[in-house]
C-alpha cells in the first residue's frame, strides 16, 4: 500500500530526514514510533503529498506521490495533528462540506456521511457548533472527516494528543475498528498507544529508521530467567556449559533469592532444558520463564545506542 524508497528532507541546515526506506502492506495497522522532533510529522507530510522531499520516491497503492497527487490523495484519509476544523460550523454543516470537497456524488452523501457518523459516534452532536465540542469530539469529528470517502488507507498524525484516558480508549477502539476496512498507519511519540493498536512499529530517530518490525517478534529474545530460592553451588558454571548459551548474569533480590538472566546465542527456547536440569539437580527453584522484552525496552535500548 505504501512504498517509501530513500526519504530526505533538509528544513535549512537541518536534516529532518535521512534516506528514510519502509513499506506498508494492504491490512496492516502501522505505528511510527519516536521522540518528538524525529521526523514523523514530515514522513506522514510527504507520504500525504502536501510537502516534497529533497531526495527520494513514495508510492501510495502504486501510484507516485509526486507524479500523481491528487490521485493519491483521493485515495487517502488523513488526520493531522492539529485538525484544521471550522469551530463556528456545525458537525453536520462540517462533515456535508467535506463530503462536497471529496466530490462525493449527492445520491451517495447521504449513506456516505451516516456510516461515519454513527461509526465515530456523532449522532446526538450533529447540530452543535465545533468549536463547543470537547477535544475528544473534536478528534472524532476530524477521524469522521478520514474516513467520509471509504479510503483505502487511513493516515493519523498523533491522534490522542491531548486526550484524556477515556477519550484515549475510545479513538483506540475506533481506529481498531477502522483496520477491519483500511490500511493504517499513524504517528506517535506514546509506546503505550503503539503497542495496544499496532501489528508492526517503525521506530524512527533522528530522521533514521532504527527498527522496523511486528510487534511480535520485537518482544521475542532467547534469554531465559531462573530464580531460585537459595544458593546451590556451581549453577551459574552449570548454566554457561549448555548448548546454546552466551552469558550467564546473576543478581540477589531483597528476599535473598539469586536470579539468573540466561542470554542465549539463538531463539531457541532454553526453558524445557534448565527445567530438567533443575529437577534433576534438586535447585531450589523458585520462578523459570523466557525474559520478554517491551516495547519500553527496545526503544530506550534504541535511544542510548550511538
Amino acid at each position: 500500500m505504501i512504498e517509501v524508497n530513500g526519504l530526505t528532507k533538509f528544513y535549512g541546515p537541518i536534516e529532518a530526514l535521512r534516506g528514510v526506506s519502509f513499506e506498508v502492506k494492504a491490512g496492516e495497522i502501522v505505528g511510527m514510533l519516536g521522540p518528538n522532533g524525529a521526523g514523523k510529522s514530515t514522513a506522514i507530510k510527504i507520504i500525504t503529498g502536501y510537502l516534497q522531499p529533497d531526495e527520494g520516491t513514495v508510492q501510495v497503492d502504486g501510484l507516485d506521490v509526486l507524479t500523481h497527487t491528487r490521485e493519491v490523495q483521493a485515495r487517502i484519509g488523513y488526520l493531522p495533528e492539529n485538525t484544521p476544523l471550522y469551530p463556528e460550523l456545525s458537525v453536520q454543516g462540517y462533515l456535508k462540506m467535506m463530503a462536497d470537497l471529496r466530490e462525493i456524488p449527492e445520491g451517495e452523501q447521504q449513506a456516505k456521511l451516516s456510516e461515519a457518523i454513527y461509526a465515530t459516534g456523532l449522532t446526538e452532536h450533529l447540530t452543535r457548533p465545533i468549536g463547543q465540542l470537547s477535544k475528544g469530539f473534536r478528534q472524532r469529528v476530524g477521524l469522521a472527516q478520514a474516513i467520509l470517502h471509504k479510503p483505502k488507507l487511513l493516515i493519523f498524525d498523533e491522534p490522542t494528543v491531548g486526550l484524556d484516558p477515556t477519550q484515549i480508549i475510545e479513538i483506540r477502539n475506533l481506529i481498531k475498528r477502522l483496520a477491519r476496512h483500511s490500511t493504517i498507519l499513524f504517528s506517535s511519540h506514546i509506546l503505550s498507544e503503539v503497542e495496544a493498536v499496532c501489528d508492526r512499529v517503525i521506530i524512527i530517530m533522528n530522521g533514521l529508521v532504527k527498527k522496523d518490525a511486528r510487534l511480535a517478534d520485537l518482544s521475542a529474545t532467547s534469554d531465559v530467567v531462573l530464580v531460585l530460592e537459595k544458593n546451590a553451588n556451581g549453577v551459574d558454571k552449570v548454566l554457561r556449559s549448555l548448548s546454546g548459551v552466551k552469558e550467564v548474569e546473576t543478581t540477589r533480590d531483597a528476599d535473598g533469592n539469586l536470579t539468573y538472566r540466561i542470554i542465549g546465542q539463538t531463539q531457541t527456547d532454553l526453558c524445557p532444558t534448565i527445567y530438567e536440569l533443575a529437577k534433576k539437580s534438586n535447585w531450589p527453584l523458585r520462578e523459570l520463564h523466557r525474559d520478554v522484552r517491551t516495547l519500553e525496552n527496545v526503544f530506550n535500548q534504541l535511544a542510548t545506542t550511538v
